[in-house]
């Protein structure tokens, strides 16, 4: 099945969600048969402060943390907004719709499904990885930061997570 076949869909919670809070969802959705690819959105959070009369100096915040997602450990650079997902098939996204109305009791969210990610390569992609890139990496790399895909290994429980999750920084006014 070419990349372009595979549905997409994008849950958007009503808030911000807690680094606490996206651990425990991104293992939830991880552990689902027929997840290929997860993309975080949400505004930055800088380490530093970027601009103003504090410009240079440390910007303390609790939510820029290191989580865990199925043993793999990162550091949250963001506060995640949206959580855009990359499915085997219709059936996963109602898996996903399930996991979701289970676990969003106290906020409400949205499931939109469309095309969030690039299927094909980009110039960037071209620049960042070459003529051969591999397809799980297409459309994921953001051209204003360093570091690439946060690789996370397949689920436990049987599921087929297709190893890539990346955290993008985007405006607040992305909705």
């Amino acid at each position: 099945m070419p990349d372009s076949a595979f549905p997409q869909c994008r849950i958007v919670p009503l808030r911000l969600l807690s680094p606490t809070t996206a651990e425990r969802l991104l293992t939830r959705i991880a552990g689902i048969p027929g997840v290929r690819r997860i993309v975080l959105n949400g505004p930055g959070l800088p380490a530093t402060v970027p601009y103003g009369p504090a410009r240079g100096s440390a910007n303390p915040n609790t939510n820029r943390r290191t989580i865990q997602v199925c043993g793999a450990a990162f550091e949250m650079k963001i506060q995640t907004g949206t959580v855009t997902l990359e499915v085997e098939d219709e059936e996963t996204i109602r898996a996903v719709k399930a996991l979701c109305d289970e676990f969003f009791t106290m906020m409400p969210y949205r499931l939109q499904t469309g095309r969030f990610m690039k299927s094909s390569p980009t110039m960037v992609d071209y620049a960042r990885y070459g003529p051969n890139a591999d397809g799980r990496v297409i459309g994921l790399s953001d051209p204003r930061k360093r570091d690439g895909p946060i690789i996370i290994p397949a689920a436990q429980s049987g599921g087929s997570l297709s190893d890539n999750m990346q955290m993008e920084n985007t405006p607040d006014s992305f909705n």
